[in-house]
């Protein structure tokens, strides 16, 4: 596939100080899902910089065990500007192991009040292997702006 990413762009009503906090807290994620994947936190700790990792429990129909839980590596945290994640897992050995894919969040001022919201999803690190396993990307594109669209609603 010649597209390794896709995004989606909004404008929403808030300062972006506001919205970053919201994409800063964990509680928050499932609630601005637009899968239903997402589920609570797995601990308690604010995200504060890059490198940190932090838990989510999620559920997949198609996931093995159904309930499972992403360990995920903040790979940019500029307030209020950008925030990233990489989402990985618990190896049979113990370690954590990213997939290569990575969710993003840009924020740029907009008019007076508005912030303009780009969301990405970029899998272009995902090896080969992974990908006969996983179609990139899991989800239809139109997620991207459910999740914006969820996103404006939290912080209205």
């Amino acid at each position: 596939m010649a597209d390794e990413s896709v995004s989606a762009t909004t404008v929403i009503d808030a300062p972006a100080e506001v919205i970053f906090a919201v994409l800063a807290d964990p509680a928050k994620h499932a609630a601005i899902d637009g899968t239903g994947w997402v589920r609570e936190p797995v601990g308690g700790d604010p995200l504060t910089a890059a490198g940190q990792i932090f838990r989510i429990a999620m559920y997949h129909p198609n996931h093995p065990d159904g309930d499972y839980q992403m360990a995920n590596r903040l790979k940019v945290f500029d307030p209020p500007s950008a925030i990233s994640w990489e989402p990985g897992y618990d190896g049979d050995d113990g370690t954590l192991r990213f997939g290569g894919w990575v969710w993003r969040y840009d924020l740029r001022p907009a008019g007076r009040s508005g912030t303009e919201v780009t969301l990405s999803y970029d899998w272009s690190a995902v090896p080969d292997a992974l990908r006969e396993h996983i179609g990139f990307p899991p989800f239809p594109p139109d997620h991207l702006d459910n999740s914006l669209v969820h996103l404006a609603r939290l912080v209205a």
